[in-house]
């Protein structure tokens, strides 16, 4: 049975055990608290495995921390007198009365926490609505919850099989080698048949964003979007745009996102600037991918295509891009949720001809589709 977030007693003891770190001297804030909360509510509150790589996930940057996180972990929900029972009553209670209507009794702390456990509650229970939202439209509370969210994203980059073969239990073709070399074991006879498979190697990722002034309200969660595929993946490469192209995968290799995205940021000197999306994918085609970076690989290029460049150089840069590599991702936040979405603006209409996949990029949604649609362009 799922956690549901409208259960105090749930969000409660979560909270509990967020106040245990900290009293450890871990740092742990009531966002990190909250992002718990949010992954915990799909799962069983009252399966261990489920409250500690929750946990784990969420509320841990540090490697170096683990070894207090396990010992906490251990103290708060192993002990004689650990929470647990109490969650397997509260969980059969819920299942008690879930077709009945009822009321919880107001015996929450008073003051700060009061307030604090109030706004993990209703947090929780709202991931699905900031999931939907633009990025335009968050506050910054809202955008740092997105970012956290944002983090556990799975990515599964694109693979393509390549013409190697390796030894495999069962396939297509058979390993003709290896089964005339066991076969002398047994005086020639063929006891079993061997296989071979092609090898699968991962095609290249890379991810383009536009930083220019009018994608201000998209740029820093799509930033914040390339440092979680980069984490995922190594092999992924970040540029970002606005009047010239600058290549920022570097500093998204530190652990830490928040000091990633500002070393991100002070690298790129024309953040909310002009844009030249011609020019900068003119630039990239040249010093990049005509050395094969992206040879194979899924170009994605994150803009709302309003370009002040020439559209015909556009046209000819984005020509030669779909040639040298093999999917071109266009996310432009303008689409939103119109299915029906064609483009207004000069440069996206210079550069539609070689797109394969329009997507928007306008919201968490979006950005999970795309995290979905990812193992299939290879």
């Amino acid at each position: 049975m799922p956690m549901s977030t409208t259960n105090n007693g749930f969000v409660t003891v979560l909270v509990d055990f967020g106040r245990a770190l900290r009293s450890k001297g871990l740092a742990i804030g009531s966002g990190d608290i909250l992002t718990y909360c949010a992954a915990m509510a799909p799962l069983d509150p009252t399966d261990l495995v489920d409250l500690y790589w929750a946990g784990r996930t969420t509320m841990i940057v540090r490697h170096e921390d683990v070894i207090v996180y396990d010992e906490v972990f251990r103290s708060f929900f192993l002990a004689s007198d650990s929470p647990v029972q109490k969650l397997l009553k509260i969980k059969a209670q819920s299942a008690a009365e879930a077709e009945s209507a009822f009321e919880i009794p107001a015996t929450e702390p008073s003051g700060k926490e009061q307030q604090e456990e109030a706004l993990l509650g209703l947090m929780a229970s709202n991931v699905e609505i900031l999931k939907h939202r633009s990025f335009g439209e968050c506050t910054d509370e809202e955008l740092a919850a997105i970012r956290r969210i944002m983090a556990r994203i799975k990515f599964t980059p694109p693979k393509r099989r390549t013409r190697r073969t390796k030894t495999a239990g069962d396939g297509r073709k058979p390993d003709m080698r290896r089964t005339i070399r066991e076969s002398m074991r047994t005086n020639g006879e063929m006891v079993d048949l061997y296989w071979r498979r092609r090898r699968v190697r991962l095609r290249p990722l890379i991810l383009i964003l536009d930083v220019s002034g009018s994608m201000s309200d998209y740029s820093r969660a799509l930033l914040q979007f390339a440092y979680s595929a980069k984490r995922a993946t190594q092999k992924v490469e970040v540029f970002c745009f606005g009047t010239r192209l600058t290549q920022v995968t570097k500093p998204l290799q530190t652990r830490k996102p928040d000091e990633a995205l500002a070393r991100a940021a002070q690298l790129v000197v024309d953040w909310e600037g002009g844009t030249r999306i011609g020019d900068s994918i003119d630039k990239f085609v040249r010093k990049w991918a005509r050395r094969g970076m992206c040879r194979g690989g899924v170009v994605v290029i994150c803009s709302d295509g309003l370009d002040r460049g020439d559209p015909e150089l556009l046209a000819d840069s984005m020509e030669r891009l779909s040639r040298l590599c093999h999917n071109i991702v266009w996310m432009n936040p303008h689409k939103g949720n119109d299915m029906d979405y064609r483009p207004q603006t000069v440069g996206m209409m210079a550069a539609e001809p070689y797109i394969d996949v329009l997507l928007s990029g306008h919201d968490l949604s979006s950005l999970e589709e795309f995290a979905t649609l990812l193992p299939k362009l290879g």
